[in-house]
Order: structure tokens, then C-alpha cells, then sequence
């Protein structure tokens, strides 16, 4: 038993909470800056607004686990790894298990604690120029206000050339036979089969988010384009929705609606997949920001649940 008390107490250091009385958060610093879990505590129950991450996932800091992560400097994929900018050639490192340096470096960090009061937590990543060639630092602002969750996450550029980058946000959502997503969007990316972007198109008909698709009927990799910066998912067996609302320059948002998975993704992001290889062509929005020296760029994304039974 004292093998397994130890395991559990090793466990919690690897977390810190913050608590507006109604909902709770938890952090994993050292998990890519990610939120382990977000939930309302109602007659004793947790009602959990995010995929809450397990124990194994905490204990191997596994960011991909967690109930969100930060994405930055960029989301997504760069195909290959590679890309040109100002006349530079870019190579970041891949593998087989990631061959398109997805995500960029956030989640694959620790972050560091800035402040940490009550209901707000400031977590901040800094990193030193190497195969991306800029220095910038990002921070996250995590605060809880009447059991609303408000994530507002910014990126400086550090480095004394302009930087290319993009940000946004990783949130896994709890999916069940009956749950629903409705998202006001105009369009979305084709995608080959390494889920990299090939055409743009109008949303499919029977599944278009704008007027709402059930999550156990589709099956989404996608960048849907034209977003509105609003969504609402609702569980209707519960009794439950979440609105979502995100600020410019997130004005792309990716669904990702794993077949058989208790879980999806909607996720708001300043960017679509590959951006960096198609911030040339004009006729296309590809989303990505150009950061001066020293200049940054931030955007917030306010959760808002409510019970409706």
C-alpha cells in the first residue's frame, strides 16, 4: 500500500489547481502547458467539460493525453518538416512517428509558472533559436470566473528578424452516442493522405457544421475556414452544453472526430495545416502571421457551460 500512496503522491506534484468555487482546473507545467482536466463539481459528481487526462498520461507528462494543449508556434503540420521563408530555407526535425513536425514545440516542453493566484494561473514557454530560427516566448493566461473558463494565449517574437507564426489551442471534448457540434463556417480543406491541405471546398452536405452534425456520424481531420469564432457542443443525454467563443486571429477552426473514440477535437487556431508553404499564394487565406521583432500577437477563447435540463 505504501508503494501505491507514493505513486499517487508523485502523481500530484506534477499538477497545480486553480478554483473559482464552481469549476476547477487542473495544470500540468510540465506537460506542454496542459490543462489535465476542467469540470463542475455537482452533488459530489464530476461533470467534466474537457477529456480529463488519466493517471498514466500525468505521470509520463504526455501533453497529447491531456484534456488541452497550447499550440505554438504554429498548428498542425508543415509538410515534412520544411519551408522557406524570406529566402531562408527551414528544416525541422521528423520522424516516423512525426514526419511533418506537427504541432510546433509547445506541447513538447515544460512551461513555467509566472503567477498563481486563486482562479488564474500565467504559465510562460521561452525558446532558444535552433532548427526553427527565432527566439519568442509564449504565455498562457488560464482563469476561472463563475465556472467559465477563459484561455488566452499570446506569442512574442525574440529573435531581431521577423518570425512566421501561428498559435491556438488543443482541447479534447467528451464524445457519447448523442453528442452534437454546430459551428458557423463557410468552407474547409480537402486533405490527402497524409491529412495535409489539397483543395478547398464548401462543407459536406449532411454534415456541415453550420447547421450541425452529431460527432458519432463523421469522421473530420479537417480545417474548416470562414469560421465565425462560435461554437456550441451539447449533450443532449445529459442535459449539457458548452459554448465556445474565440477572439481574432483565430479564425480557423479544426475538427477532429476520431471513429469509435470517446473523444473529439474543436479546436481554434490561427492557421490552416501548412500555412508556412502557402503564405504566398494570394488567392487563399492560409492564416499565418508575420511577428516583427519584439512584436506580439494574443487572442482569448472563453468556455461557457450550462446545464439546460
Amino acid at each position: 500500500m505504501a508503494k501505491n500512496y507514493a505513486a499517487v503522491a508523485v502523481q500530484r506534484t506534477e499538477l497545480v489547481s486553480i478554483s473559482d468555487g464552481v469549476a476547477t482546473v487542473e495544470i500540468a507545467p510540465a506537460a506542454g502547458g496542459a490543462l489535465a482536466s476542467y469540470r463542475w463539481w455537482r452533488d459530489g459528481s464530476a461533470v467534466d467539460w474537457l477529456r480529463p487526462a488519466g493517471p498514466a498520461a500525468i505521470s509520463r507528462r504526455d501533453a497529447g493525453a491531456m484534456a488541452s494543449f497550447p499550440l505554438v508556434p504554429y498548428s498542425n503540420r508543415i509538410r515534412d518538416g520544411r519551408f522557406e521563408f524570406a529566402g531562408r530555407p527551414i528544416q525541422l526535425p521528423t520522424g516516423p512517428d512525426d514526419p511533418h513536425h506537427e504541432h510546433g514545440h509547445g506541447w513538447r516542453r515544460p512551461w513555467t509558472v509566472v503567477s498563481h493566484e486563486a482562479s488564474t494561473i500565467v504559465l510562460r514557454h521561452r525558446h532558444a533559436a535552433d532548427s526553427w530560427p527565432w527566439s519568442y516566448e509564449a504565455e498562457q493566461e488560464i482563469s476561472l470566473a463563475e465556472g467559465r473558463l477563459c484561455m488566452t494565449i499570446a506569442v512574442r517574437n525574440l529573435s531581431d528578424a521577423p518570425m512566421p507564426a501561428g498559435f491556438g489551442l488543443h482541447p479534447y471534448f467528451p464524445s457519447t452516442p448523442w453528442t452534437h457540434v454546430q459551428a458557423p463556417v463557410s468552407g474547409m480543406w480537402e486533405t490527402d493522405t497524409e491529412i495535409l491541405p489539397t483543395r478547398h471546398v464548401l462543407p459536406p452536405v449532411g454534415a456541415d457544421p453550420s447547421i450541425g452534425f452529431d460527432v458519432s456520424e463523421v469522421d473530420f481531420d479537417t480545417v474548416f475556414t470562414g469560421w465565425a469564432r462560435q461554437a456550441r457542443i451539447s449533450w443532449p443525454e445529459y442535459g449539457r452544453q458548452l459554448d465556445i467563443e474565440a477572439e481574432a486571429p483565430l479564425d480557423f477552426l479544426v475538427l477532429y472526430t476520431p471513429p469509435g473514440e470517446p473523444f473529439f477535437c474543436a479546436e481554434p487556431v490561427s492557421n490552416i495545416t501548412d500555412a508556412f508553404n502557402r503564405m504566398g499564394d494570394e488567392e487563399i487565406d492560409a492564416g499565418g502571421i508575420v511577428l516583427a521583432p519584439g512584436q506580439k500577437q494574443s487572442a482569448s477563447v472563453r468556455f461557457t457551460p450550462s446545464l439546460v435540463i
